[in-house]
């Protein structure tokens, strides 16, 4: 089978495209024939050795699929051929990725793509949306209600964080660039304020008077000094973006806040966390509701020039989609 691949961590130019051994699935497994991937943030940190995590070469990389079942092993109960599916947890902790022409897939980690939604509209949200659903419930511990702000809320996890809260009943504040502010209220923010503006932390805690319930942070600066500020007693902070930064936590006024910080990669979810996530989303596809941005697919050779714009910050919002095997409308 053709795949992207590396044979030791190191930069994109690391990847190269060519011809691997099909994998063979065992009794728990699902051979999946896959039509696209996509290119996240988390793909760049354990192809570069920046995320250590357990795997093996040649290491083919890539995170989610949606594809077709070829082949459900004796013990992959619900999955036959033909059936379209998808998955966003390969590539770490030993299981090979998902840009290739063919992937095994743990039963418990694949989902049945729901009747009348495009293969590529799935991919591109199913890793950005799984992350926001488990930042917002399952480490925000989000009830109807709470005011949520959401930093960075026109990237692909905020975006989807800013529609589930809104769809769950939050009363959303998002920040972001000025020119994405009115896209971010078309997602449903209740107000939207402009990340630059040297007084936003005075319009929000005027806005807020009884501070911010979860905060949640995509945009990677982790200003704990001000999240723990405009926190509400018993407040959530979340941090799930800036791997490398250091910030100063004010820890006198969280505890006296009861406050809370969580930290969190959707790396290190749960079989069942992610099954939870699967249904919430697969009811929300269909909507239209979740959906990527802007997208652009790419032949699956270009997988290192995805990695490269990835990392040189380029996409702002774009997700790249890698056409494998021409991902029609199941």
């Amino acid at each position: 089978m053709l795949a992207a691949y590396v044979n030791r961590l190191g930069s994109p130019e690391e990847i190269r495209h060519g011809e691997l051994p099909p994998p063979r699935p065992r009794s728990n497994e699902v051979l999946v024939n896959v039509c696209a991937t996509t290119v996240n943030p988390v793909d760049t940190f354990v192809r570069s050795g920046q995320y250590p995590t357990t795997l093996s070469f040649p290491f083919v990389i890539g995170r989610d699929l949606v594809g077709v079942v070829a082949e459900a092993g004796a013990d992959a109960s619900g999955f036959a051929p033909g059936d379209w599916v998808w998955c966003n947890s390969l590539g770490h902790d030993g299981r090979q990725g998902a840009a290739a022409e063919q992937a095994v897939v743990a039963a418990d980690r694949l989902y049945h793509l729901p009747e009348g939604v495009a293969p590529t509209a799935a991919v591109a949200v199913v890793h950005p949306a799984a992350t926001a659903w488990l930042a917002l419930f399952r480490h925000g511990c989000f009830r109807r209600g709470e005011t949520v702000l959401v930093a960075g809320a026109a990237g692909n996890v905020g975006s989807a964080l800013v529609v589930l809260a809104a769809e769950a009943g939050a009363r959303v504040l998002a920040t972001a660039a000025r020119c994405d502010l009115a896209y971010t209220r078309g997602l449903g923010a209740a107000e939207a304020f402009d990340y630059a503006d040297p007084r936003l932390t005075e319009h929000l805690r005027s806005r807020c008077p009884r501070g911010i319930d979860v905060h949640l942070d995509t945009s990677g600066r982790n200003d704990l000094g001000t999240a723990v500020e405009l926190l509400a007693p018993r407040g959530r902070i979340v941090l799930l973006a800036g791997a490398r930064t250091h910030p100063v936590l004010p820890a006198g006024a969280l505890y006296t806040k009861d406050g809370s910080i969580r930290g969190f990669v959707i790396s290190r979810a749960t079989t069942a966390e992610l099954g939870e996530v699967a249904g919430a989303l697969n009811r929300l596809l269909p909507t239209g509701r979740l959906r990527a941005r802007r997208t652009q697919t790419l032949p699956l050779p270009a997988a290192a020039e995805a990695h490269r714009r990835m990392e040189a910050g380029e996409l702002h919002g774009k997700r790249l989609i890698l056409d494998i095997a021409g991902a029609t409308a199941p």
